[in-house]
Order: structure tokens, then sequence, then C-alpha cells
């Protein structure tokens, strides 16, 4: 199952419910589900909703696929693994802020 579904199932809630938490639409919501890379942004917001609702969550399992997929070399991992390290692409992007 994808890390956003997971983490949906365990907050138990809707697409719609947790796409109005985040400030995107369901499909958005629907389009990660399927893989689509979260923009640091909209993670940041999760973990902060997951926390409300008693759920600790980091980046790391934000972003579990992607470091599976690219590995920890990948641009996205060169910082300490922080938005701001990540070029304007997110994590998947090559290029990486100086």
């Amino acid at each position: 199952m994808n890390a956003i579904a997971n983490v949906r199932k365990r907050l138990g809630v809707t697409q719609a419910e947790l796409a109005s938490a985040l400030k995107v639409t369901q499909g958005n919501v629907w389009f990660y589900e399927r893989g689509q890379t979260v923009r640091p942004q909209v993670a940041a917001r999760l973990i902060r909703y997951a926390r409300q609702r008693g759920l600790a969550l980091t980046f790391d399992e934000i972003y579990a696929e992607h470091l599976e997929e690219h590995g920890p070399n990948d641009a996205a991992s060169a910082g300490d693994g922080c938005p701001s390290d990540w070029g304007p692409s997110g994590p998947g992007s090559r290029e990486l802020v100086q």
C-alpha cells in the first residue's frame, strides 16, 4: 500500500477529509495514493495534521517509496532530508538548493 494511503487509513479519514485538511483537492489525494510525489509543503501539512490527530509521522515515512526507488544518494537525500534542501520539484528533483 502507498505511504499516503497507509497514513490516511491509519488516521481513519476519507480522501475528501484528508484533502480538506491538506488544502488540496480530493483528486490530488487520489494521485498521491497512486505514486505522485507529494510536494514538501503538503507533506508538512500532513505531518501537522497527523500530529493533531495523535499520529507521529515523519518526512521519511511519507517519502519512503521514493527513497527505496532512488536510494539514499539521490539529491533529495544529500542534505538533512528537510524540504529546504530540495530543489523546486521536491524530493524527486535532481537539483539541490545550495
